[in-house]
């Protein structure tokens, strides 16, 4: 099965040995994204909740350069520095994303690259 390699300028493109998002077949697997201002490739300056909705806001990015969007997500991993955040995640995730919701799960962490709060990466289906 060939893969495609997708890349976008609308999320922050890859600062290391990987890509943004690969397709095999049906299905792409997203890198995980932090919550860097495309542009810059800076950290979100603001808090908590400005950097989980940069974080949704590149995933998106990334799902619509493959031609698919949010709501094709199958399955989503977010990684939290503070498992305190997790009521907001869940509150802002429900922005985003409308029933069915993809699987999901919600791991604590030590640390994120560039000190950043949230991490999500995820995998979707194209043409379900």
């Amino acid at each position: 099965m060939a893969r495609e390699i997708i890349r976008t300028d609308q999320a922050p493109q890859a600062i290391g040995t990987y890509s943004q998002a690969v397709r095999c077949g049906r299905t792409l697997y997203l890198s995980g994204q932090i919550p860097l201002i495309p542009e810059t490739l800076e950290l979100e300056s603001g808090g908590p909740e400005q950097q989980i909705r940069r974080v949704f806001d590149n995933l998106r990015a990334v799902a619509r350069a493959a031609g698919g969007d949010l709501a094709d997500f199958a399955k989503l991993n977010v990684y939290l520095v503070d498992l305190g955040q997790f009521p907001l995640v869940n509150q802002i995730m429900a922005e985003y994303f409308s029933e069915p919701y993809p699987a999901r799960a919600v791991v604590g962490v030590a640390s994120l690259p560039r000190g950043a709060a949230v991490e999500m990466d995820a995998v979707m289906e194209l043409g379900a």
